[in-house]
Parts: C-alpha cells; sequence; structure tokens
C-alpha cells in the first residue's frame, strides 16, 4: 500500500541573494513496510525531502500525497494534526524534553492526540519494554547514556503507531555498538508492526539494513532501487 507519493517536487532556499535548490523535479513513492534510506553528500536533497515527506516544509513546485491524499495545499494547523497522528521522527540529536523522564516524553505525543491514561500506560509501557528502557522509565535524558535517549526517540517517534518514521541521521551521535543497538530494535519493530522507515544517512551500518537505497545528487534522484556503496556518495 503506498503511504507517501511526490509528484514532480522542486524546493529552493534563498540566503541574501543566492538561491540553491534543494530539490529539482524529485517524484518518488514510499510503501507500507518499507526499510529505506536516502545516501548521497551533503546538499544532495536529503534532509530537505524529509521535511517535505513530513509535512514540515512546502514544496515549491509539485505535490505531496500521503494515504492517496493532496496535502500539499494544507495550512500549518492541519499539516501538525497530520504529522502528530500520522508521521514519527528520529532526530540526530534525540531531541527529548530534558525536564521530563524517559516515560514522560514517550507519552507526550498521545497526550497531543487525547489519548485516555490507562491506553497511554500500556501503549507506552509496551515500546519502553520494546527498546529495553522499561526499567529506566522514570530518569530523565540527562540520566541517560546517548544510546538509551535515541531509544527512547525511538519509542516515542512509533508510539502513536504511525504510518511512517522518518529519521534524519539516527545513528550519527551514537558509537558502533549502539548505532548496531539502535539500529535493530528498528527493524524488529518495522517486522512486528509493518511501520515504514525512511533514514537520510550517510552511516554505511544503517546502509546495511536497508531493503532498498535511494541515491541522491544534487537535489534529484540517481538510483531509487540498488543496494549502493554509502562510501562513494558521502562526505
Amino acid at each position: 500500500m503506498e503511504i507517501i507519493r511526490l509528484e514532480n517536487v522542486t524546493k529552493d532556499y534563498t540566503i541574501g541573494e543566492v538561491t540553491t535548490r534543494a530539490l529539482d523535479d524529485v517524484s518518488l513513492q514510499f510503501a507500507n513496510g518499507e526499510f529505506t534510506t536516502l545516501v548521497g553528500p551533503s546538499g544532495s536533497g536529503k534532509t530537505t525531502l524529509l521535511q517535505i515527506m513530513g509535512c514540515l516544509d512546502l514544496p515549491d513546485k509539485g505535490k505531496v500525497f500521503i494515504e492517496n491524499r493532496d496535502v500539499t495545499g494544507l495550512k500549518k494547523n492541519a499539516r501538525a494534526d497530520l504529522r502528530k497522528s500520522m508521521i514519527g521522527f528520529i532526530f540526530q540529536f534525540f531531541a527529548l524534553v530534558p525536564v521530563l523522564s524517559a516515560y514522560e516524553n514517550v507519552e507526550l505525543p498521545l497526550i497531543l492526540n487525547n489519548v485516555g491514561e490507562k491506553e497511554r500506560k500500556e501503549r507506552v509501557m509496551y515500546l519502553l519494554d520494546a527498546v529495553g528502557l522499561g526499567h529506566r522509565v522514570d530518569h530523565r535524558p540527562d540520566q541517560l547514556s546517548g544510546g538509551e535517549q535515541q531509544r527512547v526517540a525511538i519509542a516515542r517517534a512509533l508510539v502513536t503507531d504511525p504510518l511512517i518514521v522518518l529519521a534524519d541521521e539516527p545513528t550519527a551521535n551514537l558509537d558502533t555498538e549502539n548505532g548496531k543497538q539502535a539500529m535493530d530494535i528498528m527493524l524488529k519493530l518495522n517486522e512486528e508492526t509493518g511501520t515504514a522507515f525512511v533514514f537520510a544517512t550517510h552511516d554505511p551500518r544503517v546502509v546495511d539494513y536497508a531493503r532498498r537505497v535511494v541515491q541522491m545528487h544534487d537535489g534529484t534522484i540517481a538510483n531509487a532501487n540498488a543496494a549502493l556503496d554509502i562510501l562513494q556518495t558521502a562526505d
């Protein structure tokens, strides 16, 4: 089942008198259950593509469809409602709320979606157990290692049962062992829940897990199928 479709998407950014084309007439589809990486050098358009897929930004030209619904022209509040119910995000720097516990960080999206307390507890504890942090529920981010913080972020991204999780360099700040643990957890949850994952990455460890690799170059799609050697495209 198709989740997200981009049709002829173009995005420019202007700083001062300089305009840079981040995406150039990109057409791409993502289906249920995908485990896909976007690879390419810095400036190739990976993060911009994730932002547009996640309705964090709008294209200058072209259209974006989520479950065959044209979301290109949605107002800011409507895009926010769509994000909080259908899309999960994992960031390079974890983006946890520092004053909240692991439990409260994972619970927050459910509160924003008006989920009842009993169901919130069940879903939060299921996912914290799934990422191996059932014993760390009361710890704040500054009491957790980097690997543990990323596992909290993974649980938070999945707690709303989204259609797709978008992850921007999710292993960049993790050592080899913690990066492997994070990828193993996400692959396991992908297989168990059917939630699609799309990663923007320079990390060959992430590419090794991918079922599909999308290679980007200068804002265009160079290849969207083959498993590619990321070392040829990274900085």
